[in-house]
């Protein structure tokens, strides 16, 4: 049994009381509150199931975007990444971060003091079992990493992404068309 997986099921026995009233804010196309600023989603969520999206990804990015995974620390070319561009969804190609809001964050992911308005969806998730603000592209709902409250001013936030869950699109050259 892989420590995760029973890490994972160790945190849904504690949660158990918890799961009944869990919201599922990106089906309902809703947010739930939260101290981060999170804008009203402004994209049409794609109506495709997430196994659809296998053949289209490596078998990482797969499970880091689709079966909630998380690369480990330091593994992403993207923490060396600084030149001027935009973030976008390696599954379904949506923008979700402009260079200009990326820092290091020492953490050994990619981090982001706010994302690009209304792209991103949240839920709570209970997996290490204290709540933490999990985020998903607002479009395929693929899986991109926590949004934290100790990042930079003047948000304050730290939006830590799964490097294999993005790819990055250099200013000087054109955005992919969106795909899905």
């Amino acid at each position: 049994m892989k420590r995760r997986t029973w890490l994972k099921g160790l945190a849904a026995l504690i949660t158990l009381p918890f799961i009944s009233s869990y919201p599922r804010e990106l089906a309902a196309g809703q947010q739930k509150s939260t101290k981060f600023k999170i804008d009203p989603i402004t994209v049409t969520p794609l109506n495709k199931p997430h196994k659809a999206w296998r053949s289209l990804l490596s078998p990482e990015a797969y499970q880091v975007l689709f079966e909630e995974d998380t690369e480990p620390p330091e593994s992403s070319p993207l923490n060396q990444e600084y030149r001027g561009g935009t973030y976008i969804c390696a599954a379904c190609y949506l923008p979700l971060f402009d260079s200009k809001h990326k820092y290091d964050s020492g953490t050994g992911w990619p981090s982001f003091t706010q994302p690009i308005s209304g792209h991103i969806g949240t839920k709570r998730d209970f997996m290490l079992i204290w709540p933490r603000t999990e985020y998903h592209c607002a479009r395929c709902e693929g899986h991109q990493g926590h949004v934290f409250n100790d990042g930079p001013p003047p948000r304050g936030e730290r939006w830590c992404n799964n490097g294999l869950a993005l790819r990055f699109i250099p200013k000087e050259e054109a955005l992919p068309e969106l795909r899905g």
